[in-house]
């Protein structure tokens, strides 16, 4: 069962590796998404190549995509499509909108209003637009790969607490090593540079449904279950949290468990792999009662402090039951 879920993952892997440097733990999360159905939300400094690792996702896939550029004057019908009159004909005909593609880059999502950025919750859960009355399915597979910079703030609109829920990872890119940085130069002072052009289409949609529902029927354990459910409940009743992991959080760390399991060539989930998720899946959905000025951090100490206080099922449980 797993097996396939993994040889696809490697292949992804190293073609994005042409074109990104490094960032294998981070590539990984991305993947991770895009197995369990979940949209990512990449936050970093301008520069760190946010933008160019979901150019390179799309790449890898002949899926189609689209890259749109959120900015103060975006409308909502300018991601969704419009109905428009044709004079010849005398009837009303649909345009879509970038929307009704299998990638969508939304880049720099915060620079955009509310009113735009909501345009985007019905898509991110439910698959499908709503326009003048009709409801219109989405393509499948269907992810949304969204950037922002969260140093500079002005002229921006943060996202709400519904439209950060909708996320199943929120990762950080952060700065090369000093020797993947001198990589990243070699390869820019070439010919062909960082585009990704050298990253061809390396699987289809029909591998990436099927590898989704792979990931679907890796087991997971009750016992494994209630875990999560514990370290929710931990987050909602800290001192610091006004509100804790929603029952949407522990859904998505649920299916973000079972591909990573699958990642890793199994066909259960363990601990660990909840653990190791916890932070990107579950840390920007808490909201602190004192807005500090560092939240990313103080919701990873939360999240930590949980762990610390969940009892973690015993591998002799885990044995006995469904694996």
């Amino acid at each position: 069962m797993a097996e396939p879920v993994r040889e696809l993952a490697a292949k992804l892997k190293e073609n994005i590796g042409r074109v990104i440097v490094g960032k294998e733990d981070e590539v990984e999360l991305l993947l991770t998404a895009l197995l369990a159905s979940g949209h990512v939300l990449l936050e970093d400094v301008p520069g760190t190549g946010k933008t160019m690792l979901a150019k390179s996702l799309a790449a890898s896939l002949s899926l189609s995509f689209q890259r749109i550029q959120f900015t103060p004057d975006l409308l909502p019908s300018d991601l969704t499509g419009i109905h428009y009159y044709n004079q010849k004909d005398g009837e009303f005909h649909f345009r879509p909108g970038p929307l009704f593609s299998s990638i969508v880059l939304a880049d720099e999502i915060n620079r955009a209003t509310p009113r735009t950025q909501s345009s985007l919750l019905e898509c991110m859960e439910e698959r499908q637009v709503s326009i003048d009355g009709e409801t219109m399915e989405l393509e499948r597979p269907f992810i949304v790969l969204a950037t922002q910079n969260p140093v500079d703030n002005q002229g921006t609109f943060p996202l709400p607490e519904a439209q950060m829920d909708r996320f199943m990872i929120r990762m950080k890119l952060g700065y090369p090593s000093a020797e993947e940085g001198l990589e990243i130069l070699k390869r820019t002072a070439g010919l062909a540079g960082l585009s990704t052009e050298r990253a061809g289409a390396v699987a289809s949609a029909e591998e990436v449904l099927q590898a989704q529902k792979l990931c679907a029927q890796v087991r997971v354990h009750e016992d494994l279950m209630g875990y999560i459910v514990s370290l929710a409940e931990a987050t909602r009743s800290h001192a610091d949290a006004a509100l804790g992991i929603s029952p949407r959080g522990t859904q998505a760390l649920l299916r973000a468990s079972q591909v990573y399991a699958a990642l890793k060539g199994r066909d259960y989930v363990l601990p660990d792999d909840i653990k190791h998720l916890l932070i990107p899946v579950c840390a920007h959905r808490l909201v602190l009662k004192k807005r500090y000025g560092a939240q990313q951090e103080a919701a990873s100490r939360i999240l930590l402090e949980a762990v610390d206080r969940a009892a973690v099922p015993s591998e002799a449980g885990l044995d006995s039951g469904v694996r």
